[in-house]
């Protein structure tokens, strides 16, 4: 409420990190969505050509700040945060604040006066049309897609888990927040796995919410079990599994950087429709575009075990835009043109054996 007030007061806008989303509202006008390393284009750009920026409770990691001396290079910065030994631990700032961020906020809200930013923000509306967060069509169904969906059916009120991986950014991208803390996810933690006994827990703390683990097929294997507890339990927790047959984030890191030379990210592929009836669940597969709204909305009428939706997607999509490790805010990797450009193009295949026999003599 207090972050709320005082981007109302100033109109300045607001962008969050990963653990940040819901803090403020995605369907604000001032909102920004998320920035950082699959943060959108438009954001990073504000960030990046901002003359002002100020920090509340964030603690500036390597996932938002990229290369950390080119992070907002232009802007006098501001921190915010209840722990002194955050600030300039990885970014040093104009102007430190050490106090809980409630308290800073509510006496900001007392004296500050709205400063001019309305050609500032024209300039950040023609970056969002020009740069807009979005997808190629492809034949198979895809990741963006569903979480757009399962956002809509929601009305972006539900409480999201998310294991680690590609399907954590897409969540991430493509989710509207509109409460804080309704994302639940292991954040720098990196944890694989997360997801499912995050949402039990969720679902244990807010009985009559509705919960979902967003889940990539590796890393919802990790703890899959947990369909045990879940169904004992009888909580209607919602698993939306995007079961591509791949770690996808490696896959993606091994495309980009390593010329696709796969190594343990392929994962075998598991019947999820019969592993959620095995544990008592219900279990709904889901393989055409026509047939993701009808199952989502199948799922939120289940209100006594968890449902699990295996859907089938596409095996070789990647999340867009990507800040490269090491690079700036202003180096985004957004469309397959920037990849060409960068001599970086996916190639998207197996090795040979007699390539593999290459590569292992050196």
């Amino acid at each position: 409420q207090e972050l709320a007030e005082f981007a109302h007061k100033t109109r300045i806008p607001v962008t969050t990190s990963l653990l940040g989303l819901g803090g403020f509202p995605e369907t604000d006008p001032l909102s920004l969505g998320m920035l950082g390393m699959h943060g959108f284009e438009y954001t990073n750009y504000a960030v990046a050509q901002c003359d002002l920026l100020i920090g509340i409770g964030a603690r500036f990691d390597d996932r938002v700040t990229g290369k950390p001396d080119e992070f907002a290079k232009r802007a006098k910065k501001v921190h915010i945060d209840v722990d002194p030994s955050s600030i300039n631990k990885t970014v040093v700032v104009d102007y430190p604040i050490v106090g809980d961020v409630k308290q800073v906020l509510q006496a900001l809200n007392k004296i500050v006066n709205a400063p001019e930013t309305g050609e500032w923000l024209k300039t950040i509306e023609q970056w969002r049309q020009k740069y807009p967060l979005t997808y190629r069509e492809k034949p198979k169904l895809l990741p963006q897609y569903i979480v757009q969906q399962i956002s809509e059916a929601t009305r972006g009120n539900a409480i999201i888990a998310t294991g680690v991986g590609q399907h954590q950014m897409w969540a991430a991208q493509y989710y509207q927040f509109n409460r804080p803390r309704s994302l639940v996810t292991s954040g720098g933690l990196g944890t694989m796995g997360f997801g499912l006994p995050a949402a039990i827990g969720a679902q244990f703390g807010r009985p009559n919410d509705v919960v979902w683990d967003i889940d990539g097929d590796g890393s919802f294997q990790m703890t899959s079990q947990e369909l045990a507890t879940a169904a004992q339990h009888k909580l209607p927790i919602k698993i939306a599994i995007m079961n591509n047959g791949y770690h996808g984030m490696v896959r993606q890191w091994q495309d980009l950087f390593y010329q696709s030379r796969y190594a343990q990210s392929e994962v075998n592929h598991v019947d999820f429709v019969k592993l959620a009836e095995a544990y008592g669940c219900v279990g709904i597969r889901v393989e055409q575009k026509g047939e993701v709204r009808p199952a989502i909305e199948r799922a939120m009428h289940v209100s006594d075990r968890p449902t699990v939706l295996d859907f089938l997607v596409e095996r070789s999509e990647d999340c867009w835009p990507m800040i490269a490790p090491g690079k700036s805010h202003d180096q985004m990797l957004g469309k397959y043109e920037d990849l060409k450009a960068a001599g970086g193009v996916p190639q998207h295949r197996r090795l040979e054996p007699d390539e593999e026999a290459k590569l292992s003599l050196g």
